[in-house]
């Protein structure tokens, strides 16, 4: 049911100036690219008139300025697991039931003081406006806008699509799997008013030092985090709220296990951060324990985002994305309470028959079908295994067990839980 990868030529035409070498290099196949704009079956044209619904109608933030918008992520993750055109609708209509309409901003936006908003949600029309109106400048060619406002300057958006628990960097990788200037431009005003401290530790190479105990392996790095004694005590709840107060009062510590992590070899490094994504997801919840962590789903799909648009991205931008993914990944596992890792649990779990063909029957027409971070965690760790091979069978065990075992999310704090839905994601 799952496209099958075929290559295309690098969307991103970047300046010369801006193309890096190929020593560090992330070498793996891109994705198949749906370009629901010229496709013409029902339902490619569903799809394609639900996200221009969604782009019209609904703000990509809202609650307060503090939710991120969905709609795009649960239609293109379950139209790229052939959800029939009933499904999309079905999916829209109860997303939508969430959602809030636009609002003015407080001001227009300009080429003369775009980045004066950076961080300010409240401008999340005006830069939308801003970037299509740079569309048209360009001749609708959404690619060359992405290149001018990703990549150039001093401190490029680039650097930054973390910001916003990952959200921008999610948003950007469906618009080139779909092919999408809608989400193009939605991508690039999450990340105008996600901005964030966060782009300092990669726009300021003196933020990366050699390590005084390095590893490659992530994983290792999670459980050696999970010991650390020097975070005892210091956060009494998991929730968002944790995270500023990590970067101003820990940060030695933190960037101590930024650091840490050795990727020499890109690719197989880039490998094994994919399987402790996935890691972190499901082998942190004990069996019959509490929720499954709507944060660390997060961690995965971000994961997810990466592989996307690595084969698209110049060679100098590979290891500082995954780089970027690393830091959120600390960050949201301290936040979270740094839950134990327990690798057996999806080693040894009994499969009982399931196959691929069982989660994909989950994604689209299982009874959390309707769930965006439910069927974008089974999908990620589908691409996973298609992209590294799964002789071990760790990621379809890690998706059937998440995808029988999940009935909901965890993860809040006390603060979340006073009121808020299961679709709190407020990291700064």
């Amino acid at each position: 049911m799952f496209s099958s990868f075929s290559s295309f030529s690098n969307p991103f035409r970047l300046p010369r100036f801006l193309s890096g070498g190929t020593n560090a290099t992330i070498a793996i196949d891109p994705v198949e690219v749906h370009d629901v704009e010229l496709q013409h079956d029902k339902r490619s044209r569903t799809l394609k008139h639900l996200l221009r619904l969604n782009h019209v109608n609904n703000s990509i933030i809202y609650h307060d300025l503090e939710f991120h918008n969905h709609m795009a992520h649960i239609l293109g993750s379950a139209y790229l697991f052939d959800a029939e055109p009933d499904h999309l609708n079905d999916i829209y209509n109860v997303e939508a039931k969430e959602l809030e309409p636009w609002k003015d901003s407080p001001g227009e936006v300009s080429t003369y003081d775009w980045r004066d908003y950076l961080g300010d949600a409240r401008y999340q029309r005006a830069y939308v406006d801003f970037f299509e109106d740079e569309l048209v400048l360009n001749g609708y060619d959404w690619r060359k806008v992405l290149v001018t406002y990703l990549f150039q300057g001093k401190e490029p958006l680039i650097n930054n699509l973390v910001s916003g628990l990952g959200h921008p960097l999610i948003h950007l990788g469906y618009a080139y799997e779909l092919s999408s200037r809608d989400l193009a431009m939605e991508a690039l005003a999450m990340a105008a008013t996600s901005y964030n401290h966060l782009h300092k530790y990669l726009d300021d190479p003196s933020y990366t030092k050699p390590s005084p105990n390095p590893s490659k392996s992530p994983l290792e790095l999670l459980c050696r985090l999970q010991k650390d004694n020097r975070f005892e005590g210091v956060l009494r709840d998991p929730g968002p709220d944790n995270i500023q107060p990590l970067f101003q009062d820990h940060e030695a510590v933190m960037l101590e296990y930024w650091n840490a992590w050795q990727i020499s070899e890109p690719t197989p490094d880039f490998q094994a951060s994919q399987r402790a994504a996935a890691a972190l997801l499901v082998a942190s919840r004990k069996a019959g324990g509490a929720p499954y962590d709507f944060f660390l789903v997060h961690v995965l799909t971000t994961s997810h985002a990466v592989r996307i648009l690595l084969p698209l991205l110049p060679a100098k931008y590979h290891v500082p994305l995954v780089r970027q993914w690393w830091l959120l990944t600390l960050s949201v596992y301290i936040a979270q309470l740094r839950p134990e890792i327990l690798l057996r649990s999806v080693g040894d779990y009994d499969l009982k028959g399931r196959d691929w063909g069982w989660v994909d029957q989950q994604a689209v027409g299982g009874k959390h079908a309707l769930d965006a971070h439910y069927v974008k965690g089974l999908r990620a760790m589908k691409t996973a295994a298609r992209t590294w091979g799964d002789e071990d069978r760790f990621y379809l065990k890690a998706a059937v067990r998440f995808g029988y075992e999940f009935d909901g999310w965890g993860g809040f704090g006390l603060s979340s839980r006073e009121g808020a839905q299961p679709t709190d994601d407020k990291y700064a």
